[in-house]
């Protein structure tokens, strides 16, 4: 797997970095070496935050932890994305012979373009929507710890989204 460490805010010394990418290198077992690893280090007041995201053949993995210490982030994060990895390993080897790692959204960040003279909009994402089952919609926001997600629907090729109701139920929104 290939690790990309990003400080934001924050130096590292080079015995914390392999110290944590040795960490890291457990989930190694689950992934292939064309893998992308995105590994995250901020500071925000005392606490350190990690996140790591995972590319594994255009699903996306994630997982973020706050603590003082940057080791300990370090476990919690693994213990989600090994609790994420076993919960969705069926339904993920059942999607990779199906070819349905291959429909995702892939989503870019744009710079902010606000001006003063504009509603405030503080974040711009551009994403091309490739078309995906409800179920995998799902399965994506679950993996991405989000509360909704946009998707093609692969019948209708309208864009449609999934969301997680308060109940802990999902629901679906298809437009016209």
């Amino acid at each position: 797997m290939t690790y990309n460490l990003i400080c934001k805010q924050i130096e590292l010394s080079e015995s914390s970095k392999e110290k944590l990418l040795a960490k890291l290198r457990k989930i190694d077992k689950f992934f292939g070496d064309s893998d992308d690893c995105k590994i995250v280090v901020s500071q925000q007041k005392d606490k350190m935050i990690l996140e790591i995201t995972i590319l594994y053949k255009g699903f996306f993995i994630r997982a973020e932890a706050r603590n003082e210490d940057l080791q300990t982030a370090a476990d919690i994060c693994l213990e989600n994305l090994d609790r994420q990895i076993r919960k969705n390993k069926t339904r993920l080897e059942k999607n990779i012979r199906g070819g349905g790692f291959e429909n995702y959204i892939s989503v870019v960040d744009e710079p902010d373009d606000v001006t003063e003279d504009e509603i405030s909009i503080i974040k711009r994402k551009r994403f091309v929507s490739k078309p995906m089952s409800p179920e995998e919609a799902v399965l994506q926001m679950n993996m991405l710890g989000h509360d909704f997600f946009v998707f093609a629907n692969p019948e209708t090729m309208e864009t449609n989204i999934v969301y997680r109701r308060k109940d802990g139920k999902y629901g679906l929104i298809e437009t016209e």
